[in-house]
């Protein structure tokens, strides 16, 4: 293991590596796990779009449900992606870009930056298996309040994620880049998988 983990690790480089999945696959805590072998930063959406000085511009953006300008979502991505502190180090994507048509800017933005993209984890679970996961963690209330965790929250995230994401995620196959794992695997497994899969990548381009 930590063979393979140094090897993906000089690949990787300053590059960056973007997961993907439904809801409870477990993008957060592979990606903290990730961003600890690998050294990286580990970055959200959310974090790039409150770097944003103009608070009440983004708001207003963000309730159409439409994308970004691709200029506009360009100046706020590529500066926050180009800040010094992370200059030398790779990056952990949790799901940056994941509505169709915003792939194109975050490959531009990563490249530009001096973090290109090298591969994109998919984190396979089914709804019915996403559905499942929600009712055990509402039961044992441990992911606290949040006004997503409804079934009707649920079943929107499931459409856009079927018609927005899915595309994102099919470009960036075409590109040799996707990895997928299967999502329903015990915790430690799936970290075992997806450092498996980054190896084989690894090893193909050296």
């Amino acid at each position: 293991m930590e063979e393979k983990i140094k090897i993906i690790k000089n690949w990787l480089g300053t590059g960056s590596i973007n997961i993907f999945g439904n809801p409870f696959a477990g993008k957060d805590t592979q990606g903290e796990k990730l961003a600890k072998y690998f050294g990286a930063e580990l970055i959200a959406g959310g974090d790039i779009l409150r770097s944003y000085p103009d608070k009440k511009r983004i708001k207003e953006l963000m309730s159409t449900g439409d994308l970004f300008p691709t200029n506009f979502y360009l100046s706020i991505v590529l500066p926050y992606l180009s800040k010094e502190e992370i200059k030398n180090k790779p990056l952990i994507l949790s799901s940056i870009g994941r509505m169709k048509g915003e792939e194109s800017t975050i490959l531009k933005a990563t490249d530009k930056s001096g973090h290109p993209i090298k591969a994109v984890v998919l984190l396979v679970l089914s709804e019915e298996e996403v559905m499942h996961r929600f009712e055990s963690t509402r039961n044992l209330e441990d992911r606290g309040a949040r006004e997503d965790d409804n079934h009707e929250a649920l079943e929107n995230r499931f459409v856009k994620f079927r018609e927005q994401t899915i595309p994102v995620i099919e470009i960036y196959r075409e590109k040799g880049l996707v990895i997928e794992v299967d999502g329903t695997m015990p915790l430690e497994q799936v970290t075992k998988e997806i450092i498996n899969l980054l190896y084989t990548l690894a090893s193909k381009s050296e």
